[in-house]
């Protein structure tokens, strides 16, 4: 069915963070399980070309693809429920779409026609949902929008799913996801902000074929019918979706609403087959786990106002829970300012009540000394260590610092004039930071990594992937401009820093560890990308099990 491709476009009503990502990532595993290969698509509506100039604390996590893509984080979240790559092809956002429009105009591509907002760009979107999902040979491309519908930013991407819809109209379904309060004064759920999100998606020239209804509690028969009779809308066509305690039970719940049933009845269709049990025993052991493992999260990109922003860190969130669900314990996660350290160094004591530490990627000089601070505490003090990327950088300036005697050892990042940079950037990216040319030049993407054997990281990886003692290649995904610098590769050697993984195209170090430490571990790269509910990254699993193995004597 490659050539006759299906396109599920998932739209949100009433507020952001509605759940779309995780609806469209339920759908994509429901039909991927009845037997279709399935991709999915994130459509941004910013002017930023990427999410790699974003703010983490404003729009959460940038996800990296293998072929070095910075993303929206639901590009992860469709990773991670379809366990498989999703590429570059599958992002785009405003700016995006508008730059390859002027570079082909440019090109004369048009052949000299007056190129206009309407109808190019909605067929320029057209054009790279189409060509993502003959790459991937989808059977169901599924296209999140971002935001909501009813926003200015977003009517090209809904007049574009208008114009695929005009042209394939047996091929097109619009899902509407959408957000029924229950204000707590009046305790009753009202349907009218969705009457008026399905209103302005009519609007826009289209009709909601599913709704799905966000609420906090389960959607009764009253609201139902309500919503049917003003959205036009058949009842069982409306999805109840009430919070959850895992996203992981969400497509559990479509299936009991018999979701994909319905789209394949829409679509005319028969399931190939009906294989949800690996998703089922994962939900038995969210929810029966009891034994905790404690695991502390220091960084810097928490607070948005009053609130903490979990997802400035959310594959991160979800490889711990991977790991420690596959080694059945229940995940508990604290989260620790590393500036609080830098004010007060006796509040590192607090660290003792955990079995684990990860001190994860970040940029710039806020709360750095916290985080040197905080590798230092545990690599006394023998409590795993987990540092990802700016993580890995930390311990190393903290040994070359504390174990080296290197007085102030830093990174080129924060101190440009360091006596000892330990941590500096590769020469091409002191020239892209000269030239200011900031977007998209990162190391991104997936490179190898040749393993030392004899270390934790090779254990880890050898046993994920079932091979004996000798050479291992891995490859793992970058996001960052600044290396450690072989200069002082030998002396740290020599001061027991083990050298555990190097890219074998640039000599460049990718994994340290600590001898005669129960699990101390930075790496260059994000293994959490990887990371996937029926398939926890190797290094997390051996982080969660040295952490299970504290936990017994503390």
């Amino acid at each position: 069915m490659p050539n006759n491709t299906r396109y599920i476009f998932t739209v949100g009503g009433v507020m952001s963070g509605v759940g779309k990502g995780i609806a469209t990532s339920s759908i994509a595993l429901l039909l991927q399980s009845r037997g279709f290969n399935v991709s999915a698509t994130k459509i941004d509506p910013y002017i930023n070309v990427d999410a790699g100039t974003m703010n983490p604390t404003e729009h959460g996590e940038v996800f990296v693809t293998d072929d070095g893509m910075e993303t929206d984080q639901d590009v992860g979240n469709y990773e991670r429920f379809l366990n498989q790559n999703i590429l570059a092809a599958n992002y785009m956002t405003t700016g995006s779409v508008y730059l390859s429009l002027i570079q082909r105009e440019r090109n004369l591509e048009f052949d000299g026609k007056c190129v206009e907002v309407v109808p190019h760009v909605p067929l320029e979107v057209i054009r790279r949902i189409k060509s993502a999902a003959k790459a991937a040979k989808a059977d169901f491309m599924l296209i999140e929008i971002g935001g909501t519908v009813g926003e200015y930013q977003n009517l090209l991407f809904l007049e574009a799913a208008r114009l695929l819809r005009l042209e394939l109209p047996s091929n097109v379904m619009i899902m509407l996801v959408s957000y029924l309060p229950i204000p707590v004064k009046i305790g009753e759920m009202k349907t009218k902000p969705t009457q008026y999100a399905a209103r302005s998606l009519n609007e826009a020239g289209l009709l909601a074929d599913v709704i799905i209804a966000r609420a906090t509690r389960p959607l009764d028969e009253v609201r139902k019918q309500k919503i049917s009779q003003f959205c036009n809308i058949q009842p069982e066509y409306v999805i109840s979706a009430p919070d959850v305690d895992s996203i992981y039970d969400v497509p559990l719940n479509f299936e009991k609403e018999g979701l994909s049933d319905l789209i394949l009845k829409k679509f005319g269709l028969k399931a190939r087959s009906n294989d949800l049990g690996a998703w089922k025993k994962l939900h038995d052991v969210v929810h029966h786990v009891k034994k905790p493992v404690k695991i502390g999260i220091v960084g810097k990109y928490f607070h948005t106002g009053d609130f903490i922003l979990s997802d400035s860190y959310i594959s991160v969130i979800e490889a711990i829970k991977h790991a420690a669900w596959r080694m059945q314990v229940k995940p508990e996660i604290t989260w620790l300012d590393s500036t609080d350290y830098e004010q007060d160094r006796a509040r590192l004591k607090e660290l003792d009540s955990l079995d684990g530490i990860i001190v994860p990627g970040g940029f710039g000089s806020r709360g750095i000394e916290g985080k040197i601070l905080t590798a230092q505490y545990a690599r006394e003090h023998n409590i795993p260590y987990f540092g990802l990327c700016y993580g890995m950088h930390m311990a190393t300036i903290e040994f070359a610092r504390h174990v080296c005697g290197l007085k102030d050892a830093h990174t080129t990042e924060v101190n440009p004039k360091t006596p000892h940079p330990v941590i500096k950037s590769m020469e091409e990216q002191k020239r892209l930071l000269q030239e200011k040319h900031y977007g998209g030049s990162m190391r991104l993407g997936a490179y190898d990594c040749d393993l030392v054997p004899g270390t934790i990281s090779h254990a880890a990886y050898s046993r994920k992937l079932g091979v004996g003692s000798g050479n291992l290649r891995i490859a793992e995904r970058h996001r960052h401009r600044y290396e450690f610098n072989n200069e002082y590769r030998e002396q740290l050697q020599k001061a027991g820093l083990v050298i555990a993984g190097v890219n074998p195209q640039r000599d460049l170090v990718e994994i340290i560890e600590l001898k005669d430490h129960p699990f101390f571990v930075g790496v260059q790269f994000h293994p959490e990308f990887k990371s996937r509910p029926l398939a926890p990254h190797p290094l997390y699993l051996k982080f969660i099990e040295a952490s299970i193995e504290r936990s017994k004597k503390i």
